[in-house]
């Protein structure tokens, strides 16, 4: 782990305190959890077995897919990167240098998800049976690998449709969805779109899309359709045609405010438009083109992208162009107001030491850079009116 930076410490305050016994850290996964790990296919397995003859999938034989087409400028350097990221097993996942950030994140996820995707999925008009144990229908646009899974099937939820750009990653979110067993494993169909540029049904057959959906989930991906407004509005109309009234439409997207506020803070004569620290950094090509849409600016996060490029979204210009498609804000919080808002919440505060945020006394996993590339996103939910 490297040294904290001394450049620029975060005044956001993060100051975890115990809230849990120490024996609480030594809560055992779920029998569901330890049975998808235990089947689950590492990248070594993955690499030999696709050197075989591969059978057409059941998902691409029902959806009826095009050929995978080949992407260029931003957009190809996008997909080339993710389908590179391998898709490595839980031990070396926990040898992240930035372990206890993406621990973080995924925490801030199931807040989000289990505060406002739970009670749309319970509401849902779709249920898997009498006894009502499975209900609900989630859209992930921008799905990776895979990682929200778990999730779903903590939710209980009945069906999933799941797209992303990157081939490779769909098939390696796919297999993971393909490891699960026992009473959470829902239906689930898995396609590689480019979901900012054409519809779902270029995706998926009538009989998938005929039930909407009741969540619809875009995480770290949504600013990528800010390229153009021509791909923003087709990401939208992707989200709202699908999505029933009264479904909830929730993500994560960087803070454009705190990335142009630190743009303008760079010295006048600085030769580099970027900031950031031992663990991420932000380059931008220029300091007063301000667009709506293809601001365009450079990412690197140690262990987890490589200088991809990326679109701000600046949030008024967003919410206004959702409400044109029949969806509205209910939440818009910064990663550290998440953090604040939740820390002590009788079941959010325990599940930051099961999922290793912080340990049993309340010490973070975190160092300060960490902690400061973590608060530049936010997190929003909007309802379907």
């Amino acid at each position: 782990m490297p040294p904290p930076s001394s450049t620029r410490v975060s005044s956001v305050p993060y100051d975890p305190r115990r809230r849990t016994p120490a024996s609480s850290v030594l809560i055992p996964m779920s029998p569901q959890e330890i049975e998808m790990y235990k089947n689950y296919r590492g990248i070594g397995t993955q690499l030999l077995t696709s050197k075989r003859k591969r059978q057409r999938s059941p998902d691409a034989e029902e959806a009826n897919q095009q050929p995978i087409k080949k992407h260029i400028g931003d957009v190809g350097r996008v997909v080339e990167h993710y389908n590179a990221r391998p898709d490595v097993g839980v031990k070396q996942r926990l040898e992240s240098p930035i372990i206890g950030l993406k621990n973080f994140n995924n925490w801030v996820k199931s807040v989000l998800i289990t505060r406002f995707g739970h009670p749309a999925l319970a509401a849902s008009p779709v249920h898997s049976g009498r006894d009502r144990s499975g209900s609900g229908k989630v859209l992930d646009m921008g799905c990776g690998k895979g990682g929200d899974i778990t999730k779903w099937a903590k939710a209980r939820i009945k069906e999933l449709l799941a797209v992303d750009i990157a081939a490779i990653s769909v098939d390696q979110a796919r297999s993971r969805w393909q490891t699960m067993r026992g009473p959470t494993r829902f239906d689930a169909a898995f396609a590689a779109l480019d979901c900012y540029s054409d519809p779902l049904t270029k995706a998926f057959p009538p009989e998938r899309l005929a039930r909407p959906v009741d969540v619809v989930s875009m995480q770290f991906c949504m600013h990528y359709a800010f390229e153009t407004v021509q791909k923003a509005r087709c990401m939208l109309d992707n989200v709202s045609r699908w999505l029933r009234p009264g479904g909830i439409f929730l993500g994560t997207i960087p803070n454009s405010d705190q990335l142009l506020e630190r743009l303008d803070a760079l010295p006048p004569d600085v030769e580099e438009l970027s900031f950031g620290n031992s663990v991420y950094k932000i380059r931008f090509e220029d300091r007063h083109s301000r667009p709506l849409f293809g601001h365009r600016y450079y990412f690197y996060l140690e262990d987890a992208v490589e200088n991809v490029p990326e679109y701000i979204v600046q949030w008024d210009n967003f919410v206004q162009m959702a409400a044109e498609f029949g969806l509205f804000p209910v939440y818009k919080k910064e990663f550290h107001e998440v953090y604040a808002e939740h820390e002590d919440h009788e079941e959010f505060g325990p599940l930051m030491v099961r999922m290793k945020v912080v340990d049993a006394n309340g010490e973070s996993a975190m160092d300060e850079d960490q902690w400061e590339a973590a608060n530049i996103y936010i997190a929003f939910a909007f309802e379907k009116r």
